[in-house]
C-alpha cells in the first residue's frame, strides 16, 4: 500500500483498518483474521495484534452437483504455474457400512449456505497454509456404490502445505458444511447427521 506501517487509534476495531487504507468501499465477502484466527468486523485490536484482511476467494470452485462429479475438472480448477503440488481427496460410496450393505447414498444439502461454508472454509486454509488455490465439489442427491460423493483440490507451492491443507479440509468440511446423508441399505434406511 506504499507505506511501512499505519498507526490506529485507540479501541480501533478489523473494520476500521479497511477505511484506513482509504481503498474504496468495502467489497461484499472481505474476511479478517487476528493472529490467523476469523474474526468479525467488530473485533477490538490490541497492541502486537497481526491482521490479515482477505479479500473473497477468487479462483477455485465451491459448489453442489447433481450427478457425477467431473473430478479432472476439479483438478483443473486449481492448476496455476506457481504449483509445486496438487493434493486431491475424492471420497466414494462403499458397498458397506455399520456390518450392512449398503445399496446407494442420498444426500441433500441447504443450498446456498453450503457452498459459502465451503468458500469460509477455503479462506481459512489459506490464511494457515501457503497455497495457491482451493476447490470443492460434492455431490447431492442419490450416489451408487463406488461413485464419488466430494472431490476436494488443493495447490501449492509446496507438496506439504497442499497434503495438511487437503487433510485438515475434508476433516473440516464433514463437520461444518451443512450436508446430510441418507445410507440406504438392504432392509432399510438411515439418516447421517453432519460429521459422518
Amino acid at each position: 500500500m506504499g507505506e511501512n506501517e499505519l498507526e490506529l487509534p485507540d479501541g480501533a476495531r478489523a473494520r476500521d483498518v479497511w477505511e484506513l487504507l482509504e481503498l474504496g468501499e468495502e467489497p461484499a465477502g472481505l474476511a479478517y483474521a487476528v493472529n490467523r484466527q476469523y474474526v468479525d468486523r467488530d473485533h477490538s485490536l490490541e497492541e502486537g495484534d497481526e491482521l490479515a484482511i482477505i479479500p473473497p476467494v477468487s479462483g477455485g470452485d465451491f459448489r453442489l452437483v447433481e450427478g457425477p462429479i467431473d473430478v479432472p475438472g476439479v483438478l483443473a480448477q486449481v492448476e496455476r504455474p506457481e504449483a509445486g503440488a496438487i493434493a486431491s481427496f475424492v471420497g466414494t460410496v462403499r458397498a458397506t457400512s455399520r456390518d450392512r450393505a449398503v445399496l446407494h447414498l442420498e444426500y441433500e444439502a441447504y443450498e446456498g449456505m453450503a457452498e459459502e461454508v465451503m468458500e469460509q472454509l477455503a479462506s481459512a486454509l489459506k490464511v494457515k497454509y501457503d497455497l495457491c488455490d482451493v476447490a470443492i465439489t460434492h455431490r447431492v442427491g442419490r450416489v451408487g456404490i463406488g461413485e464419488a460423493s466430494v472431490a476436494i483440490a488443493i495447490s501449492a507451492p509446496h507438496r506439504q502445505d497442499a497434503l495438511a491443507a487437503c487433510s485438515e479440509a475434508i476433516d473440516t468440511l464433514k463437520h461444518t458444511v451443512p450436508l446430510w446423508k441418507k445410507e440406504v441399505y438392504e432392509g432399510g434406511e438411515e439418516w447421517i447427521g453432519r460429521g459422518s
